[in-house]
């Protein structure tokens, strides 16, 4: 149902490219440079809007349509995200699983305009995209399935609000082991290292770029948009569980989730700074491991 507050989506729809600056920022400092202005990736955003989209004549109405899927299914998901002091959109009984299928409909949608090309090289993405989200999906479900049962709800509104500096005290290891699984998870459904290079630009060794080398123009806008809604999804939910803030003023609380956020963004510049990308056999394991940290959790 319809309850809550605009906030928490129009935060997402604002910042949520903001987040995938303060990354390239921190990678830059940790390497040297200047780096490129934080609003970069609105500036390209806008430049690409402005341009004009390039389909192949093999390509059908499938390729088209994927990246506006795409796009409505992360902003679904987001409505029933809720943010610092402020609740979800909208929320009922069981919409952790809402969200998950949600993430799946969008990366099925680009999986699928992906191999509408008909090109070798995307249909090689697409194949990497959907091994390793079949590994990462039980996670992330697990996950959420870990902090349902600690906090005996299955919306995510009340699970965020239920976890609190008690709830750490008393269930301190099985969180930390559902924050390691989620951090994972995190950092793969984002292509960010050592799971993917997001600066890459080599069709052999890119996973998520290389299915949306044929998009163009407001298409291309509309992934990079969506990639952008994406990570602040997946980063709400692990800001929430680690700083569970509850000052009862909205405002304070949001504030406090806005630098979680910041922290969890230079922390993410920080591990790419400091990591080498996985061999892609070496992937697998990794998520598995983030399988059995989430199934652990739940069990505890």
């Amino acid at each position: 149902m319809i309850s809550g507050s605009l906030l928490p989506l129009i935060l997402a729809m604002a910042l949520a490219p903001l987040m995938q600056a303060v990354i390239t920022r921190t990678k830059s400092v940790m390497a040297g440079r200047v780096g490129p202005s934080l609003l970069q990736p609105y500036w390209d955003l806008r430049k690409l809007l402005l341009k004009g989209a390039v389909y192949s004549r093999t390509t059908s109405w499938v390729f088209q349509l994927g990246p506006t899927i795409g796009l409505a299914s992360v902003i679904i998901a987001l409505t029933l995200i809720p943010f610092g002091g402020f609740p979800a959109l909208s929320a009922f009984s069981g919409d952790l699983v809402l969200i998950v299928y949600l993430m799946a409909l969008g990366r099925f949608c680009t999986v699928v305009a992906a191999l509408d090309t008909g090109s070798s090289f995307e249909g090689m993405g697409a194949s990497r995209e959907v091994t390793f989200s079949a590994l990462a999906e039980p996670a992330f479900f697990l996950a959420l399935a870990a902090l349902a049962r600690q906090t005996g709800y299955l919306s995510l509104n009340p699970v965020l609000a239920a976890v609190s500096t008690a709830t750490w005290m008393r269930a301190a290891p099985m969180l930390g082991l559902t924050i390691a699984a989620l951090t994972i998870v995190f950092l793969a459904e984002n292509s960010r290292m050592p799971v993917d290079d997001p600066a890459t630009h080599l069709e052999l060794t890119m996973i998520h770029e290389v299915m949306v080398l044929d998009h163009s123009g407001p298409d291309f806008a509309m992934i990079q948009y969506s990639a952008a809604l994406k990570m602040w999804l997946f980063a709400t939910i692990i800001v929430g569980v680690v700083a569970p803030w509850h000052s009862g003023n909205r405002w304070i609380d949001t504030a406090v989730g806005l630098i979680g956020m910041l922290v969890l963004g230079i922390a993410t510049g920080l591990i790419e700074s400091s990591m080498a990308r996985l061999r892609l056999l070496r992937i697998p394991q990794l998520m598995l491991v983030a399988i059995l940290l989430s199934a652990l959790a739940l069990a505890l």
